[in-house]
This record gives C-alpha cells, structure tokens and sequence, in this order.
C-alpha cells in the first residue's frame, strides 16, 4: 500500500499545477471546503499599493471588488447556462481597458469556492497582465513558444486562492499564426480539459487591430467586449461584433463611464 501511495504523489507532482486538499482525482470536482495547496505553481507576492494604484482589486473589502462582483455575477450566470468554461475577453481597440477587465474579473470569479480560475495572456503583441501585477519579468507564454519551457515553469498563483496566471512576457510578432499552430493548440487543450472545475478566461488583442481573436474563435466558449466611454466610436463597436462573426457574444462592459463611480458598466 505504502508503494501504491508514493507512485499515486509521484504521478500528481509531474503534473504540475494546483491540486486540492487531499489530492482528489482529476476527474473529480473539489469539495469548497478543502484549502487548496500549490504543489508546482509558484506563488508571488504582490504589492497591495501597486495593485491600488493599477485599480487592480487587492483584496475583499477594497470598494473596485463590489463592481466587479456584479460583472461576475452576470458572466457566471452566461456561464452557467450555457456550459461554458472558456471566456475570451477583448476591445475593438486599444486602450479600452480590457486587460484590467480581465484580471479583475479572473480574481472575482476565483473568490467563488467551487471553482479554480485560470488567466491566461494571450496578447502576444502587446502582453499586459505582468505589468498589472508589479512583475515585470515574469516568464510565460513567450517562452512556451520560444524556448520549450515546461508550463508549470510559467504558471504563478498571485496570493490569491483559487486563481492561477499564465502570463505573456515578451512580445510576440505573427501572433495569429502562433496562436493557431499545432503547439498552441495542444497547450490550450492542456490547460481547458486538465481540471473539470478550472474556468479559463483568455485576454485577447483587440479585434480590429489583428485577426488574432478571429484565428483563436474555435478555442473559446463566449466572448466579452470592452468598450470604452468616450474613447470608443459606434462604428468601432459595429465592425467589431460583425467580425466576430459566429462566435458568441456574452455582452459588453462599458469602461470609464461618467455616469458610475466605478467607471464600469455590463450590458
């Protein structure tokens, strides 16, 4: 029995990534009142002033997190209905807030307790989420593509239960091409069927500035589109949804609103 147990750890260890409690199986959905614990992804410590700063939520009782928990509620509502697991979020242009959206986003769904999270920066060109976070040489996806490093290399834990980031690290040209080549498909297949219970938000480029969103579309569920007051035209709005074509449309959240202290809203 005792040799059964050590083959059992040494099969979880080299799978890398997060395990829960008492190592359920993979197949099996965590029960929400285990802790989980890191056994491969590291974990980074975050500066709550530099998170304040970037209006990145930096814990429970900071005033963003209550926005955030209404887009929450209503994507997870989408989400739920549908059988969705996979969220891409993206602009028509640049400059609309999308990142910040997602990360915010990624960190209010993972204070659910009956799921994981998983963010992963798929800005190729222009990645953003390390930035977010104060780390500006984390590795990720880049070296992935690059170098062959192995992703429990990349993937960190933010200080934040339940949620785990792949980011981007350095830009990327020919990013649509990568994004659709055979290596990048196996890794989001990797990281979209590891764990049952693991929701997947992807952050896009936007829409009109390359065909990246439009070559990725048959890899996420549902996408979500940040628009800018102000800063976005109507015209921008309507190519973008035209573009997007098929794939499907969760709604759109309206970023740096003068009529919401929070500078958000969800339609």
């Amino acid at each position: 029995m005792e040799r059964i147990k050590q083959a059992l750890e040494r099969a979880r260890s080299q799978r890398g990534g997060e395990r829960v409690g008492a190592a359920p199986r993979s197949h099996e959905k965590a029960p929400i009142e285990q802790k989980i614990v890191y056994t491969q992804t590291r974990t980074i410590e975050l500066s709550p002033e530099h998170l304040r700063q970037h209006r990145v939520i930096s814990g429970p009782t900071d005033p963003v997190a209550n926005y955030y928990s209404v887009l929450r509620t209503h994507v997870m509502q989408s989400m739920r209905a549908n059988n969705w697991r996979t969220l891409a979020i993206t602009s028509p242009n640049e400059g609309a807030g999308k990142s910040l959206t997602a990360l915010n986003l990624a960190i209010s769904m993972a204070r659910e307790t009956n799921h994981t999270v998983l963010l992963v920066d798929l800005d190729l060109k222009r990645p953003n989420i390390h930035r977010y976070l104060g780390k500006a040489q984390l590795p990720g996806i880049s070296d992935y593509i690059l170098d062959d490093a192995p992703l429990p290399e990349l993937l960190v834990n933010p200080g934040i239960e339940r949620l785990v980031i792949l980011p981007g690290h350095k830009s990327l040209s020919h990013s649509s091409e990568m994004l659709s080549s055979p290596k990048m498909v196996s890794l989001v297949e990797d990281v979209k069927s590891r764990y049952p219970s693991r929701l997947v938000i992807f952050d896009m480029p936007p829409v009109l500035a390359c065909d990246d969103v439009l070559a990725f579309s048959p890899y996420f569920d549902a996408a979500l589109l940040v628009v800018s007051e102000g800063e976005t035209q109507k015209g921008d709005v309507t190519r973008a949804i035209e573009l997007l074509g098929k794939a499907e449309l969760m709604g759109t959240v309206l970023n740096k609103s003068s009529e919401s202290a929070s500078g958000y809203g969800y339609y």
